[in-house]
């Protein structure tokens, strides 16, 4: 059952993650709906450099974030399927995804909308239930 639990939550990390690299790069999704905001984003810098523009960080950081959670489910995912018992005997594996499923629902919630909140929800839910039951 932890196996299959393990497997679910990083499958939903994945599929996450894919869709939002999806829509990052080949929608408008993440674009405001106010056209001039847009603009504005792609026409100033942060102060931080003049490197960039706010829009080409935004695309970034959209882009690296939907990378972090398709690496995440691309090492559980198959390490569930194949190797489960290499995560079941270290804490560390087995808790692991319990921390980042912790961390990014907590960024759900208060920075994000109601579908990633409750695709990470459901895998956080998947994660934790795992470590409970290989700890008993």
């Amino acid at each position: 059952m932890e196996q299959i639990l393990i497997s679910v939550g990083a499958a939903i990390f994945g599929f996450l993650g894919t869709v939002h690299l999806v829509y990052t790069f080949f929608t408008d999704k993440f674009e405001a709906y106010d056209s001039d905001v847009t603009k504005a984003m792609k026409n100033t810098t942060p102060i931080l450099t003049k490197d960039t523009t706010m829009w080409n960080a935004w695309i970034g950081f959209n882009a690296s974030h939907s990378l972090g959670a398709i690496v995440f489910g691309a090492i559980y995912l198959p390490m569930a399927v194949s190797h489960f018992h290499v995560v079941r005997e270290s804490m560390w594996l087995l808790h692991l995804p319990v921390l980042v499923g912790v961390s990014y629902l907590a960024l759900a919630k208060k920075y994000w909308f109601k579908i990633p909140f409750i695709g990470i929800l459901v895998s956080t839910i998947c994660f934790s239930c795992a470590a409970l039951l290989a700890n008993l």
